[in-house]
């Protein structure tokens, strides 16, 4: 594993899995903050055993829909930051696991070969610093004080841009285009890929 994590294109792949999975949890914990339906109409006339009725359920609940909400919002806040990473892989790992379970259990269609890749990517993330996270098994944990590009402080500042974007755009607009907010977190997430190799490179030289 400490080789592949010396490989450029690992770290980019994991920063960015970071931000992926942040940036979805963020993006659909705020309409549950929000106290709205994860769905456009009342799941009550749907079959009890329905994944609509399910929803209308959760919704229903109040305080316990607003506590997945800010769960969701922790977890994804937390990935995003990139620094606090880490801890945001171990907050998110029941919460996706949560999800997948749900998704098997009623008729979601293809959705959990989606969730499932969630889950994987986020077992991937925790097994990425490993080295750092054994610690919780009462093992000690090693560093290799390797100066790696996914180390640098721009990431941290792209994540919360993202961040920011997808807060207020999902805070302020109740009728999104899901479009538009993936065509501007994407040009961030391009301009923060071209800027990091820049100064990864100068940072390099320098030493």
């Amino acid at each position: 594993m400490e080789k592949l994590k010396n490989q450029v294109w690992a770290q980019i792949f994991i920063i960015y899995t970071r931000y992926l999975i942040g940036g979805t949890f963020v993006f659909a914990s705020l309409i549950k903050i929000k106290g709205l339906r994860f769905t456009s109409e009342s799941g009550a006339e749907n079959p009890i055993n329905s994944a609509w009725h399910f929803f209308e359920t959760l919704y229903q609940s109040g305080l316990y829909w607003k506590f997945i909400g800010l769960g969701q919002l922790i977890a994804g806040f937390l990935l995003m930051t990139q620094r606090y990473s880490k801890l945001g892989a171990l907050i998110n790992l029941p919460i996706i696991l949560n999800i997948f379970i749900i998704t098997l259990s009623f008729d979601f269609g293809y959705t959990p070969v989606v969730t499932g890749f969630m889950l994987l990517a986020n077992i991937l993330l925790l097994l990425w610093d490993w080295n750092v996270l054994k610690v919780l098994f009462n093992r000690m944990p090693t560093f290799d004080g390797t100066v790696r590009l996914e180390q640098h402080r721009i990431w941290e500042i792209i994540g919360l841009m993202l961040f920011a974007v997808t807060f207020f755009y999902r805070m302020l607009i109740n009728k999104y285009q899901l479009f538009h907010w993936f065509l501007v977190c994407t040009a961030v997430g391009l301009l923060g890929l071209f800027v990091g190799f820049r100064l990864f490179k100068k940072q390099q030289q320098s030493i």
